[in-house]
């Protein structure tokens, strides 16, 4: 039985036989999310909760709800893809993925890698102290690893059924799903929420944790200084937002000519962010891994990448690539700058993790954004030949892909290290300026929320009702 063969007999999800239309994409689309949603609100049977709070601040990266039957989230997927990209574009393993066999053994490998790792996740998080169990629950160990696994494998499904019936990808979907909730709770969130307290409503004195609510509250009490700190976190948010926009509308265009009907052409756009956001979902998730991984050594008395106090690291090579915080968990560094500049207190310093550590996040987005472009299609020699198979070339020359790939040298090579690295930045500016949730978690929501714009207005515009087509028209 060839290796091929064998990968054909993982439980998979069957492509549609037919080409499926707005709606059709929108119901599926809709009924994973609210699954995915349910499953997070499942809390795994036989958990210690009071150890599982340490992790939370991992959970808008990997798209997780630690203790939950997605406890896992988004991490084996994104692992399995990561070792599979570093093999492929290290030519270790040489598969075509511009063929159909090539890409067959490439996503089944990957599949095969996701539920593996779902396996040896769950139980490294049970074993390890990541995810404690109840040790007054008999067999209690066992039972917590096989529900993380199952609820793990079910992800990876839920991605596929996205991937094929849906719109883009689960993993991007799960990202901007996770993130989105987390903004509406912090934007209008009227409760209380005390560490460690009991939820309620505000009593004189106290302040909503939702931002919009926290803002006339603060304006009612006549503090001007707390209204800034609650307004600027919004502010940001609302920035980057339209900084993100603003740069995925930024292209370059390739001229291109009808070889058949001389006087047609068109533009073939080439985006600045040529990779989008997908390398920097590797680069976070592959850093979250380690963090995770770093805390479960220093829980068994082994501090290999570093000493953790509250879930952060505060020695070794974690402090060092991991995300610096400040004090005031409600504002990012820049933010808390700004108020102390007007306090007239002593400005907060710079420390020097945030040089290592934005190092790390450009050079790991600039390394993943090459390697993505390789594997999904997107260098040079396969655009070329989609641009040959169109019947088209460039103005000026004979109709030759080899010429087609010359001109798209020019370009593609450097777009796709440029996106890596304008990415990195982006999302360490992000967290140094800070906003409402993670700085991180905002950039990712808002460019994978506006590429899905672009595939429904690209692909689906005809399909839509006629005021939805002229919103996403306009």
């Amino acid at each position: 039985m060839k290796y091929l063969d064998l990968l054909t007999v993982i439980p998979g999800i069957e492509s549609p036989k037919k080409r499926l239309n707005f709606n059709d994409k929108l119901k599926w689309t809709g009924l994973i999310l609210i699954i995915y949603f349910i499953l997070g609100q499942i809390t795994v049977w036989g958990v210690s909760q009071q150890g599982v709070a340490q992790f939370q601040f991992l959970q808008t990266i990997l798209a997780s709800r630690f203790g939950s039957l997605v406890t896992l989230g988004i991490g084996p997927i994104v692992t399995a893809s990561i070792i599979l990209q570093l093999l492929t574009g290290s030519d270790l393993l040489q598969w075509d993925t511009n063929t159909p066999e090539g890409k067959r053994l490439f996503m089944g490998t990957q599949k095969l890698l996701a539920v593996t790792f779902c396996i040896v996740q769950a139980f490294a998080y049970v074993s390890f102290g990541a995810i404690p169990p109840n040790p007054g629950i008999p067999f209690s160990t066992f039972v917590v690893i096989a529900q993380i696994a199952v609820g793990g494998i079910l992800v990876v499904l839920m991605d596929e059924v996205i991937s094929k019936w849906g719109f883009g990808s689960g993993v991007s979907l799960f990202i901007a799903g996770g993130v989105s909730m987390q903004i509406i709770q912090k934007l209008l969130n009227p409760l209380v929420m005390p560490r460690g307290g009991t939820p309620h409503f505000p009593k004189a004195g106290d302040f909503s944790s939702g931002y919009i609510p926290r803002i006339f509250q603060t304006l009612l009490s006549a503090n001007p200084m707390e209204v800034l700190i609650v307004f600027i976190p919004v502010l940001f948010t609302i920035a980057l937002f339209f900084i993100v926009v603003y740069v995925n509308s930024m292209k370059v265009e390739i001229p291109l000519a009808f070889g058949q009907v001389k006087g047609f052409g068109q533009r073939y756009p080439l985006n600045f962010l040529y990779t989008s956001v997908i390398p920097l979902i590797f680069v976070r998730a592959f850093l979250a891994n380690i963090n995770i991984m770093g805390k479960m050594l220093a829980n068994k008395g082994l501090p290999i990448l570093g000493a953790y106090s509250g879930g952060t690291p505060q020695s070794g090579l974690m402090y060092w690539i991991y995300s610096p915080k400040v004090t005031t968990p409600r504002i990012g560094l820049f933010s808390k700058m700004i108020i102390n500049a007007i306090r007239g207190s002593s400005l907060p310093g710079i420390t020097l993790a945030w040089i290592p550590y934005t190092i790390v996040i450009c050079a790991g987005a600039i390394v993943f954004s090459v390697f993505w472009s390789k594997t999904s299609g997107q260098d040079s020699a396969t655009v070329a030949e989609r641009i040959h198979s169109m019947g088209m070339s460039v103005p000026g020359y004979r109709r030759d892909k080899r010429i087609i790939k010359r001109i798209l040298d020019r370009y593609i090579p450097y777009l796709a290290v440029l996106s890596g690295l304008f990415i990195g930045l982006l999302s360490v500016f992000a967290d140094f300026f800070g906003a409402v949730s993670s700085g991180t978690g905002i950039l990712l929501a808002t460019m994978i929320i506006y590429r899905m714009y672009e595939e429904l207005a690209k692909q689906h515009m005809e399909d839509m009702h006629p005021a939805l087509r002229k919103f996403m028209g306009s």
